[in-house]
């Protein structure tokens, strides 16, 4: 288990004092990130949040986890490990895409569309 907490759910009208108080409940906080989009700097209604210890985060998920702040029933997890910077996104070697087949060519057709004789292609009947 790590000292670091998943919240999300969490009312944009929150702080980080809301949060903090919220936590403090069961434990020092030691830090808050309050997620925010890169472009314009809103809210997500999320944050992160860690714990000064294991203990205090082990206790904060099921006594947290359902909590009303605001006006919202917040999320409490664990949080997934940080990837390292640069690899947002990244996929690792053996999920990565093959390369693609090279492209077929073009076939020409005659005028009005119709195909080559011999292309394989029918002809569907005009009404």
């Amino acid at each position: 288990m790590t000292k670091d907490l998943y919240v999300r759910n969490i009312s944009a009208e929150a702080t980080e004092d809301d949060l903090r108080k919220l936590f403090s409940v069961v434990g020092k906080v030691s830090y808050i990130h309050l997620v925010t989009d890169a472009k314009t700097g809103q809210f997500k209604g999320c944050a992160y949040v860690k714990m000064s210890t294991e203990a205090e985060a082990r206790e904060a998920i099921p006594t947290l986890d359902g909590a009303h702040l605001i006006n919202r029933t917040i999320s409490v997890r664990e949080a997934l490990p940080q990837r390292p910077k640069g690899e947002a996104g990244a996929k690792p070697p053996s999920a990565a895409r093959p390369a693609p087949k090279p492209a077929r060519p073009e076939k020409a057709s005659r005028p009005g569309g119709a195909p080559q004789p011999g292309s394989g292609k029918k002809r569907k009947p005009r009404p």
